[in-house]
């Protein structure tokens, strides 16, 4: 009994699969030919071969022709052979290398604990860790101390040794997207601390009283907490330039909050404001004052019409939807990553206002979403 042999023509599979490969190359030789004609393809080439220059020391005005960058691939050629640049270059670079000695970094999810190694190394200047599983700040902290910038943003840690209060000469204390619920009053024993950032935590209500003692501090981020009232520390900061509570549970700001007299910038946006102390207008130095102006039923006329160059912005925030998600944490996660999105704007609209010298002392109705 004969078998049945089932026959394929494969020339016709081939021609198919042959049309299929052309048509996908045809459209990738589009899609670079888009790109390269696009202006985001330009904007690119032209920020790299900036850095570039930058790398290799050339001047601005080498590259800079009537405000537009020059791509000319000869100035490159030209001040790579130039041996004195080419000896600040290798200098500029050992430098960096030296640097670098003295700077700790670690990021990644693999990482739920400093490394053993780390304790043996108290002559570091900066720790940069971030993005990790890490929950707490060994003891041995209290070690470093010629530490200068403790960055430990975006972690899972949930508290902050009392040894932190032996880091005298900490100058920048970053913990901020952790999960920290209060701060330790042994805090306030760093004296030359110039910039604290607790924001994005959640769950902080309040600070203690012994921070006043941080005179240094110029830059207080509180943002994206729970606090119903500025702390009493804060205005105590006598030096303090920058604050932002943004993003928490005011309802009313302290009659003499005029006593932060070197404020230059006040950030209270989403918050539950319903109106703005007049002791405002008294802050001499106050350049930048941004607020959300939903619930806002009195504002001091002065404040519009400052002639001290105040920069008055009223911000009208949209609804954010509410999410139903049967995993609270999932909830959560969701919230700080619309804070951190939002913080990066701000951060840009900001930099643009200080930019604008004209700009109207007051703004209305703009529009700061994200739905995630």
């Amino acid at each position: 009994m004969g078998h049945q042999v089932i026959i394929f023509d494969f020339s016709l599979i081939r021609g198919l699969w042959e049309t299929r490969v052309k048509k996908n190359k045809e459209r990738q030789r589009k899609e670079k030919e888009r790109l390269e004609k696009s202006s985001l393809e330009k904007i690119k080439q032209e920020w790299n071969f900036i850095l570039e220059c930058r790398k290799k020391g050339i001047p601005q005005s080498k590259y800079l022709k009537n405000g537009f960058v020059d791509t000319d691939e000869k100035i490159l050629d030209t001040y790579g052979k130039n041996p004195q640049l080419q000896r600040r270059h290798a200098l500029s670079e050992e430098a960096n290398k030296e640097k670098n000695k003295f700077i700790f970094h670690l990021s990644g999810e693999q990482w739920t604990e400093f490394p053993d190694s780390l304790k043996e190394q108290i002559y570091l200047k900066e720790w940069h860790v971030y993005n990790t599983l890490i929950q707490t700040i060994p003891a041995y902290i209290a070690l470093f101390q010629d530490l200068r910038v403790l960055e430990l943003s975006k972690n899972q840690i949930s508290h902050l040794p009392v040894e932190i209060g032996f880091l005298k000469n900490l100058k920048v204390l970053n913990v901020s997207f952790n999960n920290l619920k209060s701060i330790p009053p042994e805090l306030g024993d760093c004296e030359n601390l110039e910039k604290l950032d607790l924001s994005g935590n959640m769950e902080i209500t309040e600070l203690p009283f012994e921070l006043s003692n941080l005179k240094q501090v110029t830059v207080v981020d509180v943002s994206a907490n729970k606090f119903h009232s500025i702390p009493i520390c804060v205005l105590r900061m006598s030096n303090l330039q920058w604050l932002d509570i943004s993003s928490n549970n005011l309802k009313d700001l302290p009659e003499d909050i005029d006593r932060l007299d070197q404020l230059q910038t006040l950030l209270l946006q989403k918050n539950k404001l319903t109106y703005l102390p007049r002791s405002l207008v008294n802050m001499p130095k106050l350049s930048l004052l941004i607020v959300s102006g939903d619930d806002l039923v009195e504002i001091p006329t002065a404040l519009c019409e400052s002639t001290t160059g105040l920069k008055f912005v009223s911000l009208k925030d949209s609804p954010v939807e509410t999410i139903v998600c049967e995993d609270t944490e999932e909830i959560i996660e969701s919230k700080r990553d619309r804070e951190q999105f939002e913080k990066e704007f701000m951060k840009a609209y900001i930099e643009d206002l200080k930019e604008r010298d004209l700009t109207p002392s007051y703004t209305t109705k703009v529009l700061l979403s994200l739905q995630l």
